[in-house]
């Protein structure tokens, strides 16, 4: 099942290197946002609670969620208007939900 990042540090430090690559990334209906790491970690991870905040809902609007792209230098997880997510925190996410045995949402 996947976590909300509400509540976690979430934002992306542009001069250091990300420890992962995002390799596939595609954004699905209900803020859901489908990653997929170059060591072959995937999964879901919601960002409904996120999206929803004063702060980021003014900046992506539910259409504009489906532009989400990776930034080839930083690799951080973007959309339009300076929204940025650490790869590492999404990573470290969908890592620890195979870790207690829950099979990411698909």
């Amino acid at each position: 099942m996947a976590i909300s990042l509400k509540n976690r540090r979430y934002f992306s430090r542009s001069r250091r290197t990300a420890q992962r690559t995002v390799t596939e990334l595609r954004a699905e209906r209900d803020y859901m946002l489908w990653l997929k790491f170059d060591d072959g970690v995937e999964g879901c991870v919601y960002l409904g609670d996120l999206m929803a905040t004063e702060a980021y809902g003014a900046r992506v609007n539910e259409n504009d969620f489906f532009k989400v792209v990776v930034d080839p230098l930083s690799q951080a997880v973007m959309w339009e208007g300076g929204v940025h997510l650490d790869a590492d925190l999404l990573y470290r996410n969908l890592a620890s939900q195979t870790s207690h045995g829950s099979a990411p949402v698909h």
